[in-house]
């Protein structure tokens, strides 16, 4: 049977290709970024951390490397590449960024944008103890599956607010992490 997996390249394409329309939203005014890092192996793969259990927010989550923005960031690329660095030793001038996603608001009051790059596949990352327990990949086409996310509303100060959730082995992806992912996968889709 035929690999029918999007080769990086493709993905690369209607990624460029196919940008979403921009939403007309109040945004928080603290800023963050995270790197959403596929690598590039024959068959592409999503890198995906799982944030250390003894973090004050978010401990044990599923979480793209990335954090809030430093005054001596140039921009938000940069405060992305600089966080992918601190938390899983990603060195900055081995991601080839490709654009950005838009800005989604995080449930501690943050306008995060998603930074979307490829790392080599020879690289070798190291996740710093004190914010990752671990580092994983997922196959990029599992990744992009509309179907593996699952809608929850949480109903909270009389709004609705929509989240995603999604399992990978024995990792929970869900909130913020899933809603990139699925964003991804819309933007990307044939």
């Amino acid at each position: 049977m035929p690999d029918s997996s999007p080769t990086l390249q493709q993905f690369i394409t209607r990624f460029l290709l196919q940008r979403p329309e921009p939403a007309v939203l109040q945004l928080p005014t603290r800023q963050a970024a995270v790197l959403v890092p596929i690598i590039n192996r024959p068959r592409p793969t999503l890198l995906l951390t799982r944030r250390a259990a003894t973090l004050r927010k978010h401990a044990g989550q599923v979480a793209f490397p990335g954090g809030m923005r430093d005054d001596e960031d140039r921009s938000l690329i940069h405060t992305a590449l600089r966080e992918a660095q601190e938390e899983v030793a990603i060195p900055p001038e081995n991601v080839q960024v490709i654009g950005v996603l838009p800005p989604v608001t995080s449930s501690t009051g943050f306008q995060v944008t998603p930074v979307v790059g490829i790392l080599p596949d020879r690289l070798a990352w190291q996740a710093n103890e004190a914010e990752v327990e671990s580092v994983f990949e997922m196959p990029l086409q599992e990744a992009l599956r509309l179907g593996r996310y699952s809608p929850l509303d949480i109903h909270r100060h009389s709004a609705t607010h929509r989240v995603w959730l999604s399992w990978f082995d024995d990792y929970f992806i869900w909130g913020m992490t899933a809603g990139i992912i699925r964003q991804l996968s819309l933007q990307t889709a044939e």
